[in-house]
């Protein structure tokens, strides 16, 4: 199995469907990502807008507030702890950019700012394309179905990726996310589909996956996220398995234990 690195998830945002609120002021953000950096976090990943069904829209300005001062303290406390930023918003991605991250995690694939592309080739940082069945970067809840989904989200990041090239981005710094849960449908089948055809799309990129506490792990007990971890730990140690390089997760210590 190749390495895996361990993205660890840092929201500084009040309505994140796991920890919203939780990490919203610099100080405990600073603290969480310190606990995740012991706990063995490859990459931490500041988020300042939750994406979610439900969630709200946030201005570039707020993103910016509640994301870069947090990147600048954290890199001044760990220098050389490697940062991504999750933003679909250029404006975003080059302040953090500047303040230190070396990778950015777009949800839309590029299909949310049209200076994305651009902003990600004159940086040269690792860039992040995700499917997503929205077209924007809010999620909603559908049962959404599919005649093939892996060939339906193989179609999609192959087309993104190609676009991303022609834009000047390299090839070297494409990973692809091929998404899970409402962000592929509500019927939790397609992703245990996706992490089982996980290896398919390691031949068009280095794969980035996030299953952490996610709805399609709710069981039919309709457990809520609090109660996921385990189904979290099982999913995590699929998608290694299957090949994922990269695990976005909450929980750090746990998962990088079980792989």
């Amino acid at each position: 199995m190749s390495p895996v690195f361990i993205v660890g998830v840092l929201n500084t945002t009040p309505d994140s469907y796991f920890d919203g609120g939780n990490y919203d002021q610099i100080e405990s953000a600073v603290d969480r990502a310190i606990q995740m950096i012991e706990e063995g976090a490859d990459i931490i990943e500041i988020g300042g807008e939750s994406t979610g069904p439900g969630s709200s829209d946030v201005s570039e300005q707020e993103e910016i507030t509640r994301t870069i001062d947090i990147i600048k303290a954290i890199k001044s406390a760990y220098p050389d702890q490697k940062l991504s930023i999750d933003t679909y918003k250029s404006a975003v991605a080059r302040k953090a950019i500047d303040a230190g991250v070396v990778m950015v995690n777009d949800i839309t694939a590029g299909r949310g700012d049209p200076e994305m592309f651009s902003s990600i080739a004159q940086s040269g940082v690792d860039y992040v394309l995700m499917y997503s069945k929205d077209a924007t970067a809010r999620t909603t809840v559908s049962d959404q179905k599919y005649d093939d989904v892996i060939m339906t989200i193989s179609t999609f990041l192959e087309g993104r990726m190609a676009q991303a090239i022609a834009s000047g981005i390299d090839q070297s710094r494409i990973i692809i996310d091929p998404g899970l849960g409402h962000f592929v449908s509500a019927i939790p089948e397609y992703s245990f589909a996706i992490i089982d055809h996980l290896s398919e799309f390691t031949q068009i990129a280095p794969v980035f996956i996030s299953p952490s506490r996610k709805s399609f792990l709710a069981g039919p007990n309709k457990l809520p996220a609090s109660e996921r971890l385990p189904a979290t730990i099982k999913a995590s140690s699929d998608c290694a398995k299957n090949g994922a390089q990269y695990i976005r997760t909450h929980d750090v210590a746990a998962i990088k234990a079980a792989i």
